[in-house]
């Protein structure tokens, strides 16, 4: 890798880092740059998925105070989607990548639409509760969410671009929850799930150090500055940024 080529890595980890912690995504950054640099496309997934495990602690940190009180519910989530990133970082080194590439892009305009849809949604899913005489939802989503969690998550592990829509969107609808304490129980979600399988791409893929080191130091600082930039987005706007990325991913998913 030449110094240009290391420079544009690390950049992009940067970028990364960055866009992962506010919305998600930040594989739609790397993953390019890498296949640019001549790896090969599964070398280049499975060392951007080691790369930006410690980007996704850094964003994690940055959004500690939103995480307070949430331990609970991010056992329970985390146990289910450290299942799901294990399963995908498997189905990713035994199967071929097409029929994944079809169904991505209509799952990320799916959680968009959840996304963009979440307060009228969850308002009308609350109504509908309380007058059968319940209690306005289950607080941690229940079995639903817990579904949607291990499905996105063996995506996450298989490839990971727009992985944070996905959360953002099952939790936005299922969860009585503010959007920036999502998001942050999003970030340590993304960070168990990308740790479960850099753990296994370890032991049985291919995979290049100067690549992994390069994003791993970029996606760090990009953490620490998504989680600055992202915890002061209104939610509106912290909305119409997720929604943008997304389109951005599908189009780019589209064309690859």
């Amino acid at each position: 890798m030449s110094i240009w080529e290391s420079l544009a890595v690390f950049a992009a980890g940067i970028g990364a880092g960055t866009i992962n912690t506010i919305v998600g995504s930040g594989t739609l950054i790397t993953f390019p740059v890498l296949l640019a640099t001549g790896l090969s496309p599964v070398t280049a997934n499975v060392s951007n998925t080691l790369g930006l495990v410690p980007g996704s602690i850094s964003g994690a940190i940055g959004y500690r105070k939103e995480l307070q009180g949430q331990r609970a519910r991010i056992i329970r989530l985390g146990a289910v989607s450290l299942v799901g990133g294990l399963a995908g970082a498997i189905l990713l080194l035994i199967l071929p990548s097409d029929s994944f590439d079809t169904i991505v892009p209509v799952l990320i305009g799916l959680a968009l639409l959840l996304v963009v849809f979440q307060p009228r949604l969850a308002a009308a899913l609350r109504k509908r509760q309380e007058a059968a005489g319940g209690d306005a939802g289950h607080p941690d989503g229940g079995p639903l969410l817990l579904s949607g969690m291990l499905l996105s998550s063996a995506y996450g592990g298989y490839f990971g671009a727009a992985q944070g829509v996905l959360y953002l969107g099952l939790m936005g609808l299922l969860l009585r929850e503010d959007l920036q304490r999502i998001n942050a129980v999003k970030n340590v979600v993304a960070a168990m799930v990308n740790g479960i399988a850099a753990v296994f791409f370890l032991f049985v893929a291919e995979f290049d150090w100067t690549a992994v080191l390069l994003i791993a130091v970029g996606s760090t600082i990009g953490g620490q500055l998504g989680a600055k930039v992202g915890r002061k987005l209104p939610p509106t706007v912290l909305r119409g940024v997720i929604v943008t990325v997304g389109i951005i991913a599908i189009v780019q998913l589209l064309l690859r």
